[in-house]
């Protein structure tokens, strides 16, 4: 009898160790269960929620917006004779490249369309609040060369930028989805720089 009672005691107390160790596990399992869970829940609400018709309208009028201003800079790295034209457009190219692919990826989030690629020329047609060249106006531009080019770039990209800049603050006023109310904020501050510098430059031909 002396001898079989260690061997009783022996299971039931490794049976409990291991039930002890065992809470132990999915205590700690859990918790990073429920960490996840709740930081992934505000991420996703923030791009595909929290957004309103004005955030919607801002980034559909954007995208056009800035691809034609793309179509103006890309030749002007190469066409313009003076360097600060040059640098200009590729700062330009550099800056709205980025801002086209984030906008979107916010409407493809929010389930609404997407501008195509050749939607700044049908939007020339009533977008002269928005400072959008007609296909007229683009077309008298590439037929430009020298300081004559350069002059009629700043000229037509100052109106651009500056209904850049009223959409933006349209943007700050009545929009809802944080990070687009950062970008017009973007927007503003560095398109209003530059209308300062094309106007500067104008002054100097």
């Amino acid at each position: 009898m002396k001898r079989t009672i260690p061997l009783i005691i022996t299971p039931v107390l490794a049976l409990a160790l291991a039930a002890c160790g065992g809470d132990d596990k999915e205590s700690g399992g859990s918790k990073p269960g429920h960490s996840m869970s709740t930081s992934a829940t505000p991420t996703t609400g923030q791009q595909a929620g929290q957004h309103n018709d004005q955030d919607v309208m801002f980034a559909q009028m954007m995208i056009p917006h800035h691809q034609q201003a793309l179509e103006m800079a890309k030749p002007a790295k190469t066409k313009a004779s003076m360097p600060e034209v040059k640098k200009l457009a590729a700062d330009i190219e550099k800056a709205q490249g980025p801002e086209i692919k984030q906008m979107t990826e916010w409407l493809t989030s929010w389930g609404a369309n997407v501008p195509s690629p050749g939607a700044s020329m049908d939007h020339g047609g009533h977008g002269g609040a928005e400072g959008m060249m007609s296909a007229k106006d683009m077309a008298k531009l590439n037929k430009l060369s020298g300081m004559a080019y350069d002059k009629a770039f700043l000229e037509m990209m100052i109106k651009h930028h500056q209904g850049a800049v009223t959409m933006a603050k349209k943007e700050q006023s009545s929009g809802q989805f944080p990070a687009a109310k950062t970008m017009a904020g973007s927007i503003i501050t560095s398109q209003t720089a530059e209308i300062s510098t094309m106007r500067d430059l104008l002054k100097k031909m």
